[in-house]
C-alpha cells in the first residue's frame, strides 16, 4: 500500500533543533535522529532545555565571544555592549531569528529551524544504505514529536513509502488523536514513563500522569512494538519502591516486553546558562549505571527484557 501525500509545496511545519546522524542508541541499527523543538512538559532535570519552547530561541556562549560587535549591528535592545564581550537582557529578546548566522564565532546562535520536507528527506536518504545494512532508520525525538503539526505525519508517510523504518520517542503527554494518527506509520514507540505518582509527576514535570498512563494503556492495544524508557532521577523516582511501581505497571501491559533505565546526568547545565535560564539540577549528583542493577534485576524477575545506560 502506498500512502498519499504531496510534498511539492508543503512547508515542514514542525520546528527542528538538531539532526544527529549515525546514532545507535535509540532504535535498532544505525539511525538518523530528528529532534523536534517544543514539549508540553517542563521536566526539572531536562538535559535539552532548548527543546522545551516551541519557537526559536537565542543562545549565548560568552567563552566564544571575540567582541567583533557584528551582533550590535542588529540594533536590538536585548544585546548590551561590554568591554570584552556582550551581555544579554533575556527578558527583552523578542526576535531570535534576527541573529541567525550573524556571529562569526558562534557565540550567539539560534536554536530551532523550520525545514522543507523535501530538504529533510534528502538529508535522511544520504544514509539509507546504512539503514538497509544495519536494520536501522529514523528516530523522531525532541522535545515531543507527537505534539507537532501535520508536517510530522507527512514525514512519516514519506518515510514509509521509502521503506525507511521509523521510531518515535515520546512522553505520550498529548491528546490521543495526536498519537492515533501516527500509529500505522510508526515501527516502534520508545515511551518515556517517568512516574506513576500523580502528585510527583505534576510537581517535577508540570504535567498530568493520568494522561500518560491512559494513553499508554490505549497504545498497547493498537501497537505491538512498545519499549518503556525510565529516566532515573534523584529525588524524583530513584528508589526501589517507586521503581517497582513503574515496572509493575509496565509489565501489566501485555505488548510491553522491554524496559530501559536511563541514568540522570547534568550535562545540560551549560545549555541553561546559554539560554539565560536557571537549572535546579546543576548540583545534583549524576546516577551511576551500577545503581540501576536492583531495578534491572526486579524487571527481569517479572519477565521484562532490560537495558541500562544511555
Amino acid at each position: 500500500m502506498k500512502w498519499e501525500t504531496d510534498v511539492k509545496d508543503i512547508k515542514f511545519e514542525p520546528m527542528i533543533f538538531n539532526i544527529q546522524r549515525f546514532s545507535t542508541h535509540d532504535g535498532k541499527g544505525i539511525r538518523t535522529m530528528i529532534f523536534y523543538k517544543g514539549c508540553p512538559l517542563s521536566c526539572k532535570w531536562c538535559c535539552n532545555p532548548e527543546s522545551q519552547a516551541f519557537g526559536t530561541e537565542l543562545l549565548y556562549n560568552p567563552r566564544l565571544c571575540k567582541n567583533f560587535k557584528d551582533c550590535l549591528e542588529i540594533k536590538d535592545k536585548a544585546i548590551i555592549p561590554g568591554k570584552n564581550s556582550i551581555d544579554i537582557n533575556w527578558s527583552s529578546v523578542q526576535q531570535p531569528e534576527l541573529f541567525r548566522n550573524v556571529c562569526a564565532t558562534r557565540a550567539l546562535t539560534v536554536s530551532g529551524e523550520e525545514l522543507n520536507i523535501k530538504s529533510l528527506l534528502l538529508e535522511i536518504e544520504k544514509d539509507k544504505s546504512f539503514y538497509d545494512g544495519s536494520g536501522g532508520g529514523v528516530t523522531l525525538s525532541g522535545g515531543e514529536p507527537l505534539s507537532q503539526g501535520p508536517g510530522l505525519v507527512n514525514l512519516l508517510i514519506e518515510l514509509k513509502n521509502r521503506n525507511i523504518d521509523t521510531v518515535i520517542e515520546t512522553s505520550l503527554h498529548v491528546a490521543w488523536y495526536m498519537i492515533e494518527r501516527s500509529i500505522d506509520l510508526t515501527g516502534a514507540f520508545l515511551v518515556d514513563l517517568k512516574h506513576t505518582d500523580k502528585e510527583k509527576f505534576i510537581r517535577y514535570t508540570g504535567g498530568d500522569s493520568d494522561l500518560v498512563l491512559n494513553n499508554l494503556a490505549r497504545l498497547v492495544k493498537c501497537h505491538n512494538n512498545i519499549i518503556i524508557r525510565v529516566p532515573v532521577i534523584p529525588d524524583f523516582n530513584h528508589t526501589i519502591q517507586e521503581m517497582k511501581k513503574i515496572i509493575d505497571f509496565s509489565v501489566s501491559l501485555k505488548s510491553v516486553r522491554e524496559i530501559h533505565f536511563l541514568p540522570f546526568h547534568n550535562l545540560g547545565s551549560e545549555k541553561y546558562r546559554m539560554l539565560g535560564k536557571s537549572y535546579s539540577y546543576t548540583d545534583v549528583r549524576q546516577v551511576d549505571t551500577g545503581e540501576l542493577e536492583d531495578y534491572a534485576q526486579y524487571a527481569r524477575s517479572v519477565g521484562l527484557n532490560v537495558k541500562t545506560g544511555g
